[in-house]
């Protein structure tokens, strides 16, 4: 989620957006999308031959409201479909779409067609109402976004299994849900809410339990920068209380434009300015923490060459001068690395990209529609408000006031604390009740912090994979990955192949 998630693609900025999204984040095209969740063309689909013949894209009428019987409404859902591994009788996999448009390149790769192989499974790929070209409305107006919730995808995948079953033939047949990140949410809360309708569910890197103010996502980027090099987060904490501090001096302004390449000199005028400014410089650790070391190349993902390892190097040479100079050194290095010419942190810039309604506005790739889920469903605001992390300036008032000056006035702090009870009262929390779902989590994703990470029960395990990032079970599999990232996979088909028997 997704820091959620990973879904920046077509705004100039490369930052802001990966860390709206969710948050939720793994991958915005899916399936782990939610990085904040998860907040430039970090997941372009692959063309050729190859992925023309295993990933056919499909259109299905969807309901706009499913819990307004009066309301006849109908919209075009995309899917993708991927026959090439079933066998009559076999099971059929439901990819779970998310913050994100659907990416086809899933339809060609990932572990989950490891298991399909193996157990004969037909491979669907619902994208998520209201991402990528799933448009229920004509615009993004906050009375647009109104269809746009959780429960409301998830009536949408309940509705896709229904029809699709009965017109396949697959009314009989054990449906599996996959998803990663938010989406990975969805799944654990598919089989849930609907378990007539899907056998068994793979939850990966899933926030179970929503949160206003999540804190906890900054301390475990502390950990897992502390494991590569114990100096490194204090040296981030240095350099980001330096800048902190510069920023409440204009005659600063300057220089700091000029050490970290602003589109324009820097004015800040409110606090809402520093804040954005703050986060946006914390973004490029907080991202790569989260996808630290994934296989996400296959995707066409750029930036994967940036690890903690390589942070924490900047970070450690002295070279570069003081912290706060190497913090500086950071941000050069991803805005070379996204071929980026300047960074642009301005927050009003910001905010009327976020305030445009238009389905080709610079925010519609996910950006405008995670946020608006966040204020409304999750809150999941990833703030500075523990001591036990190494950034500063981003408090939870500072997340907060984007809802009300994005959406709607009446979204405060109350109403959002109010959403997000009714979320855990709908869905459970992390006393989720049910059966055959497995959690996989890696220690390096700070969203294991809201996630499963022990076992509920034999029928609710948990896989809790030491030294990965967010995700990392549903990558390809490659010759460099982990012995227990391996065995992590290995043990969710064995749970599969169990499951499936009962």
């Amino acid at each position: 989620m997704a820091r959620q998630s990973e879904i920046c693609r077509e705004c100039r900025r490369f930052s802001w957006l990966l860390r709206a999204l969710f948050l939720l984040f793994c991958l915005s095209s899916l399936p782990c999308t939610a990085r904040g969740l998860g907040h430039g063309g970090r997941h372009r689909a692959h063309s050729g031959e190859k992925e023309e013949h295993w990933a056919e894209e499909r259109w299905f009428t969807q309901r706009l409201d499913h819990f307004n019987g009066a309301d006849g409404r109908v919209w075009k859902q995309r899917y993708f479909v991927n026959a090439q591994f079933y066998r009559s009788g076999g099971p059929v996999f439901l990819m779970v779409g998310g913050e994100g448009p659907a990416n086809p390149a899933w339809m060609q790769q990932g572990t989950w067609l490891e298991y399909a192989r193996k157990l004969g499974a037909l491979c669907f790929l619902l994208e998520h109402r209201f991402y990528g070209q799933s448009r229920p409305t004509e615009d993004l107006s906050t009375a647009s976004l109104r269809f746009l919730s959780s429960r409301q995808a998830l009536a949408d995948l309940a509705h896709f299994r229904t029809v699709i079953a009965t017109a396949q033939g697959l009314t009989n047949s054990k449906w599996v849900a996959f998803g990663g990140s938010y989406p990975g949410s969805l799944a654990a809360w598919f089989r849930l809410k609907y378990p007539h309708l899907v056998h068994a569910s793979v939850a990966t890197s899933a926030p179970m339990y929503a949160t206003v103010n999540f804190p906890e996502y900054l301390e475990v980027v502390r950990r897992s920068l502390a494991a590569e090099n114990p100096e490194c987060p204090l040296l981030v904490k240095e350099a980001s209380n330096t800048l902190y501090q510069r920023l409440k001096d204009p005659k600063t302004y300057d220089n700091i434009t000029a050490d970290f390449s602003l589109c324009t000199k820097l004015q800040v005028r409110t606090e809402m300015d520093a804040a954005y400014f703050l986060e946006t410089v914390a973004g490029n650790f907080m991202d790569v923490v989260q996808y630290n070391e994934d296989n996400r190349d296959f995707e066409g993902v750029v930036g994967t060459n940036i690890t903690i390892k390589v942070l924490c190097g900047v970070m450690a040479d002295a070279s570069l001068g003081d912290p706060y100079s190497r913090y500086a050194a950071v941000a050069q290095l991803m805005l070379k690395t996204f071929s980026q010419k300047c960074l642009d942190v301005n927050y009003t810039t910001y905010l009327m990209e976020m305030r445009n309604t238009s389905w080709s506005g610079p925010a519609s790739g996910g950006g405008r529609q995670w946020v608006y889920q966040t204020c409304t469903e999750f809150g999941f605001y990833q703030t500075t408000d523990s001591p036990n992390q190494p950034f500063s300036g981003f408090p939870l008032q500072y997340f907060l006031k984007q809802c009300a000056d994005m959406y709607d006035p009446s979204l405060n702090g109350s109403a959002i604390a109010e959403a997000v009870l009714q979320t855990n009262e709908y869905y459970g929390g992390y006393d989720i009740r049910t059966t055959r779902i497995v959690f996989p989590n890696g220690s390096i994703d700070p969203w294991h912090a809201l996630g499963i990470t022990q076992d509920i029960n034999k029928d609710l395990p948990a896989v809790f994979i030491k030294g990965t990032a967010h995700c990392a079970n549903m990558y390809p599999a490659r010759e460099q990955d982990l012995p227990q990232l391996t065995m992590a996979r290995d043990h969710v088909y064995l749970l599969l192949q169990k499951w499936l028997t009962e």
